[in-house]
């Protein structure tokens, strides 16, 4: 059987190695008589991303054929949201392919096996919408207390610029001098008059 391995991970850096991920997937390709065709690995892409280079490229050999399983370490390494582990589960269906996850025990060439990855990714979407619902509860928290995320407005002497421009200097020759773009500062100068 011809095997295709996929590894991501969501940070480039020391702390995740697919090393870890690739060498389980070797292993289990060993113990199973499998040939291990090629290996795919995304490294500093979050899971979410549905578009990533490796998964890309996998998906068109997927398309081409060119083995007959595609074997992860885990699930949530292949995908983060129900919806694209389940699109890409019906797109093996239809090329005769199966899915294959070695931590999770799952192998969707039995009955058991679908059902039991459909479930785990509807926990892996749960897990993903409590994430995104506590970061929108800590941001919502941090404006009731008046501390506003992101970059901080910048406090710009409208009344000055003003007298530079009246004086003949252009919008664009003060913005750069106060290192500001000029569409902010025709945008500050339109709410002041406002």
């Amino acid at each position: 059987m011809k095997v295709a391995a996929y590894a991501r991970v969501s940070t480039n850096n020391h702390h995740q190695d697919p090393e870890v991920q690739l060498r389980d997937i070797r292993e289990y390709c060993t113990r199973k008589g499998w040939e291990l065709t090629e290996e795919y690995v995304d490294k500093g892409i979050s899971g979410t991303k549905i578009s990533r280079p490796e998964l890309n490229r996998l998906m068109l050999d997927a398309e081409a054929k060119k083995f007959g399983v595609v074997l992860v370490w885990k699930f949530d390494r292949f995908a983060r949201s129900t919806s694209h582990l389940i699109n890409s589960l019906q797109r093996f269906k239809s090329l005769g392919l199966e899915f294959v996850s070695v931590q999770d025990n799952i192998d969707t060439s039995t009955p058991m096996g679908e059902c039991v990855f459909t479930i785990l990714a509807a926990f892996g979407q749960l897990e993903r919408t409590v994430t995104v619902e506590r970061i929108k509860a800590g941001l919502r928290n941090a404006k009731a207390k008046g501390r506003l995320p992101g970059k901080k407005r910048r406090i710009l002497n409208l009344e000055a610029i003003r007298g530079r421009m009246t004086a003949g200097e252009s919008l664009r020759k003060v913005a750069k001098s106060l290192a500001v773009s000029p569409a902010l500062l025709s945008k500050r100068l339109r709410e002041q008059t406002a």
